[in-house]
């Protein structure tokens, strides 16, 4: 049996190893002393890591060249969805590179970019 546990700072601070250790050595304590499982068990603590939808600047810098579906809106203002890697955010625009064409999203008009698996 395996016991999944993810933790997560309520400040939104990033969750590290050491919080991870620290967190499995008390929860195992109290599983322990509590009775709570009576056959033998694994303890895995970890963080929620990153969702798939990308926010923060961090997250767009952390991502470069990694695949990607954009939601966005063209000048008339119908929704679309394109797929490619990841080149960069700034200001002003999104660029992704879409088979070796670079596709440049005005910042203003995407709606959201999510990490995909190519081909699904």
């Amino acid at each position: 049996m395996t016991v999944e546990v993810q933790i997560r700072h309520s400040s939104g601070d990033d969750v590290n190893l050491d919080d991870c250790a620290s967190f499995s050595s008390i929860l195992g304590d109290a599983i322990e002393s509590s009775s709570l499982l009576t056959e033998a068990y694994v303890l895995e603590i970890s963080s929620p890591g990153i969702g798939e939808q990308l926010n923060s600047d961090r997250d767009f810098q952390t991502f470069r060249g990694f695949p990607v579906e954009v939601h966005h809106r063209d000048p008339s203002n119908a929704e679309h969805r394109l797929e490619g890697l990841l080149l960069e955010r700034n200001d002003d625009a999104l660029q992704i590179n879409m088979r070796g064409r670079i596709k440049r999203i005005p910042r203003d008009r995407v709606i959201g970019v999510r990490l995909i698996t190519p081909g699904q």
